[in-house]
């Protein structure tokens, strides 16, 4: 094969593993755009909607790490195609859901998806490149998040436009695109058959746990709080992850190895990723609600309204790498947290029913996005090098489930708010302070990370870009 040959390989397996990756992260955005009229369409209310992020975001925090265990057992090759095959499927389900319990099956079958194709994707990259271009290739994969994340909310008002199905549907032909020519293109490494399988039980028990509690924050205001069925999720809740600590401690090949949070910066930087990823759920979505429900902005209005947050993450993430070397990832996390925060303010302090734009939510998006590009990857890149290299597969595993994790839970609890009595405004500055209040103690756990190695903080940022 000549060079020429040789490149355009494999140039087409990056396209290929990049438009997987881009697939699954965009899903992530535009649902949100799309929340309001999923529920308009099929009659069902805010609580039940919330479902439909949830659904995928308790799937992926389960299945995040055996996905990843699994391809290094049987081949990376073989589980990325499965789980493009699978999301891709799912997504053709969530099209045609006739009814809600359809739609929020077929999004945890396409975190089922998401969970294989996102661990592999990666480690095939990695396998069809000669090593010294390995850093200019891992760079280009995470930059396909932070992409994703600037196209998502004007993707999602396009075609929420035309009818919120295609934002399913839209992923059909990139997935059938990518199998297909994935099974000429992609390398085979070989797999590592001696690793361990993690428990699957406890994969269960943390789904069971996060699930129960998400449901009787989201229910509560319906059911009521003194009512039987909440306190049965919680008692279920409780248990589930009382069982799972047990689990997790005494397994051999544990889901989560919850004894590494005894290091103590891998313990910081997973408190203030869940801090930090709970705030930023609550943004997000209240964001999107706000715009459809009280500006009643069309969604296409919505998803550009909401895009110039997400623009600046990428840019403020690669200009701040050179701060690393200067101040350190501790003051990095916090000035951001802090910066989030006051985006945050800014619409307690402005937000009213009568749409004001320039005044209210542009200047929080761009403050927010600031404080999202210096403090997010910086905490994600904490968690990565908090470990020894061979162990940067785990850490990465458990940040990304503690991070799905925190925004099922903070969703649920600015549907809870929402679900309260009062007005318009007062709920969402209820929920807007909650942020706040999360923003500001991840301000503070951030403060806690020491120094790091230079090149092991550059590495890790980069490999971070893509999840935020």
């Amino acid at each position: 094969m000549s060079v020429g040959e040789s490149n355009r390989g494999r140039l087409i397996v990056l396209v290929v593993i990049a438009s997987a990756v881009f697939m699954s992260n965009l899903d992530l955005w535009i649902v949100n755009v799309a929340f309001v009229d999923i529920g308009t369409s099929l009659n069902a209310s805010l609580s039940d909607v919330s479902w439909v992020l949830n659904a995928y975001a308790v799937g992926l925090a389960a299945l995040l790490v055996p996905a990843g265990r699994l391809g290094d057992r049987i081949g990376h090759r073989q589980v990325f195609l499965a789980g493009v095959t699978i999301f891709t499927v799912a997504s053709g389900v969530c099209a045609i859901a006739p009814d809600l319990p359809v739609l929020v099956a077929a999004r945890i079958g396409q975190a089922v998806g998401a969970a294989a194709q996102l661990p592999a994707s990666l480690a095939l990259l990695m396998a069809a490149v000669p090593e010294a271009s390995r850093t200019n290739a891992a760079r280009s994969w995470s930059a396909v998040g932070a992409v994703a994340a600037v196209c998502g909310p004007v993707f999602g008002g396009l075609l929420v436009t035309l009818d919120w199905r295609w934002v399913f549907v839209v992923n059909l032909p990139v997935g059938i695109a990518a199998v297909v020519i994935g099974l000429r293109v992609l390398p085979h490494p070989a797999p590592r058959s001696r690793e361990p399988v993690p428990d699957l039980f406890g994969a269960v028990l943390l789904t069971v746990a996060v699930a129960s509690l998400t449901g009787a924050l989201v229910e509560a205001p319906v059911w009521g709080w003194t009512s039987s069925r909440i306190a049965a999720l919680l008692a279920l809740a409780v248990v589930g992850t009382v069982l799972f600590v047990r689990r997790s401690m005494r397994h051999p090949h544990p889901l989560l190895e919850l004894h590494l949070l005894r290091v103590r910066r891998f313990a910081i930087a997973n408190a203030g990723t869940v801090a930090f990823s709970a705030a930023f759920a609550i943004m997000l979505l209240s964001n999107a609600l706000w715009c459809q429900e009280v500006w009643h902005y069309s969604p296409l209005r919505t998803g550009l309204a909401m895009a110039p947050g997400p623009l600046m993450v990428p840019f403020v993430t690669a200009w701040s790498a050179k701060l690393v070397h200067r101040i350190g990832l501790g003051p990095l996390t916090a000035v951001g947290s802090v910066l989030f925060a006051i985006g945050l303010s800014w619409r307690i302090a402005f937000a009213g029913e009568s749409p004001d734009y320039l005044r209210d939510l542009l200047p929080s998006m761009i403050i927010g996005g600031t404080g999202v590009g210096l403090a997010l990857s910086s905490f994600i890149a904490a968690g990565a090098t908090a470990l020894p290299a061979e162990r940067s597969a785990t850490a990465s595993g458990m940040v990304n489930s503690g991070r799905q994790i925190a925004s099922a839970l903070g969703v649920a609890v600015l549907i809870t708010v929402l679900g309260t009595a009062g007005s318009v405004v007062s709920r969402y500055d209820i929920g807007w302070w909650i942020a706040v209040s999360l923003a500001l103690v991840a301000s503070a756990i951030g403060l806690g990370l020491g120094p790091v190695r230079r090149p092991a903080v550059v590495a890790a940022r980069e490999r971070a870009r893509e999840l935020a």
